[in-house]
């Protein structure tokens, strides 16, 4: 008998316990810094001379890992080796798929603090965010095995006299994964498993700039029993490995969590029929956010003033889902504004291993984007907190809130993805929420009003794929808080919800006459 659902829990790192634990993590991520990791292809180790070299970003000169990096010939092979596995994974019995992500959900929950470890590492993350990044990876194999068992008879059918209906689930073929740097264990795990335990086989694309922890999941499901040539790690250059890969006649269906330009270009390229291509390919994909807390007159204000600043700073706002928009209205504007300046400036910059509240933002690229956007700020409105950034060891940006910005400027449109929140004055709710719906983006958003009537209002009318009412608008729990957006945040394909298997099926109906 499978126990119900239940999210795992987030450590609590004020016991002492806890806290030599996470340290412990930490001291054996260092004994395996800077090793060699392969590229796995049906099971086979394969080395490259050409490598990708992941840094730590709050620390330039510490390397985590080398990892081989596959080109367009290892990326063939891989895919032939897929094709082929998929005849056989296909018909294993979905009760033998879940057994396997049930056996790593446990394998990484007895190694929790190590993985997380290696996200404070690798991703910058500081304790509590790589806590929860870790935990929502096996959130995610413990919610799709269960999803799998719930799917595995098909949905029930009326079948007249004389005859007998049946409508059952089947698997599409292979999978090409992209999965993202500032989710890196569990965004990665969780579009991975979810194709592989629906029958899927998968060709595993992880970010760059992480990929030592997308090898060391390879592992962890090779030890649970997954079947060679099923899950296939195939990290590489987008340009060359990416596109060749959703170009493929053989792909049948393509998940990615990125950016929206990226996202974009692979709809527009998964779009095309390709020779010998005998089928249309689906495309799963969330591609980011311009998120926004609305703050109303008739709310707790210091409740929105600490739901903006967690929203806006957690991760270093390295989010989809990061509150960089705060639209209050008019009358409490100065009010929740000043609070949160003075919360902001409480919070602790430095290395995550050190558990500061915030960490570094990804790598130079990254440095280089926020720090422009926080030079528009101050032309755009006033800066009353950070505003600045100290490349020299690390990628680190300061907590910046800008101030006085008006609707229609760049802050307040342009994704940034970093530690800037703009804040804008809204003449009353209805104003609020028609800023707040002015972007091409749909995927969070939040109102903090104690009036039901306001609740019921924005209900229907804040367009985004994940409202939340009197807290922050960003942690979504899988199975709980389905997410997804709308728009230019994607194909709203609810990760963590009760239809997001159903993407990596297609229902097949049968008919016996009796």
């Amino acid at each position: 008998m499978v126990l119900p659902y239940k999210h795992e829990p987030f450590t609590d790192f004020t016991n002492e316990e806890n806290k030599q634990a996470y340290l412990e993590g930490l001291k054996l991520v260092d004994s395996y810094l800077g090793q060699d990791y392969d590229l796995v292809i049906g099971g086979e180790r394969v080395t490259t001379e050409d490598k990708i070299v992941s840094v730590n970003p709050a620390n330039k000169e510490e390397v985590i890992g080398r990892v081989s990096k596959a080109d367009r010939d290892l990326a063939e092979k891989a895919m032939q080796v897929a094709d082929e596995t998929f005849k056989t994974w296909r018909k294993v019995k979905p009760e033998v798929r879940a057994d396997i992500l049930f056996r790593a959900a446990a394998i990484i929950r007895r190694r929790k603090h190590e993985f997380s470890a290696l996200l404070t590492k690798e991703a910058g993350k500081p304790w509590n965010e790589a806590d929860a990044d870790t935990a929502e990876a096996i959130d995610f194999l413990e919610y799709y095995a269960r999803q799998m068992l719930k799917l595995k008879d098909g949905m029930p059918l009326e079948s007249r006299v004389g005859e007998y209906n049946r409508y059952n689930y089947i698997p599409l073929g292979v999978g090409v994964i992209i999965s993202p740097w500032n989710f890196p264990f569990a965004i990665m795990a969780g579009t991975a498993v979810a194709a592989i335990v629906t029958g899927n086989t998968v060709l595993l694309k992880p970010a760059s700039t992480t990929p030592v922890v997308a090898a060391k999941f390879v592992e962890v499901m090779e030890e649970a029993g997954l079947p060679a040539g099923v899950l296939n790690f195939v990290p590489g250059s987008g340009a060359e490995v990416g596109d060749y890969l959703v170009d493929h006649p053989r792909t049948r269906f393509i998940s990615f969590t990125g950016s929206r330009d990226v996202g974009l270009r692979i709809y527009e390229r998964a779009s095309k029929v390709n020779p010998g291509q005998i089928w249309l390919k689906r495309v799963i994909a969330e591609m980011g956010g311009k998120d926004t807390i609305v703050v109303d007159s008739e709310g707790d204000l210091e409740l929105a003033a600490q739901s903006i600043v967690k929203s806006a700073f957690g991760f270093s706002g390295q989010k989809c889902s990061a509150c960089s928009r705060a639209v209050i209205v008019e009358d409490v504007y100065d009010q929740v504004l000043n609070r949160a300046v003075e919360l902001t400036k409480e919070l602790t910059v430095g290395d995550p291993t050190e558990n500061h509240y915030m960490g570094p933002v990804i790598d130079q690229a990254a440095f280089d984007k926020v720090m422009k956007y926080v030079g528009i700020g101050k032309e755009e409105g006033r800066i009353l907190a950070g505003g600045e950034g100290d490349n020299s060891k690390g990628f680190f940006v300061q907590p910046t809130i800008v101030a006085d910005v008006d609707p229609e400027a760049r802050l307040m449109k342009e994704e940034i993805f970093g530690p800037v929140v703009a804040f804008a004055k809204a003449k009353d709710y209805n104003h609020a929420l028609e800023i707040a719906n002015n972007t091409e983006y749909g995927l969070t958003g939040a109102v903090i009003t104690n009036n039901r009537d306001k609740i019921e209002q924005a209900r229907e009318d804040f367009h985004v794929g994940n409202l939340y009412f009197n807290r922050g608008c960003t942690g979504a729990i899988v199975g709980y808080q389905p997410f997804g957006g709308f728009n230019m945040s994607g194909t709203d394909s609810k990760a963590g919800g009760p239809d997001y298997l159903l993407l990596h099926l297609q229902a097949k109906t049968t008919s016996e006459t009796l």
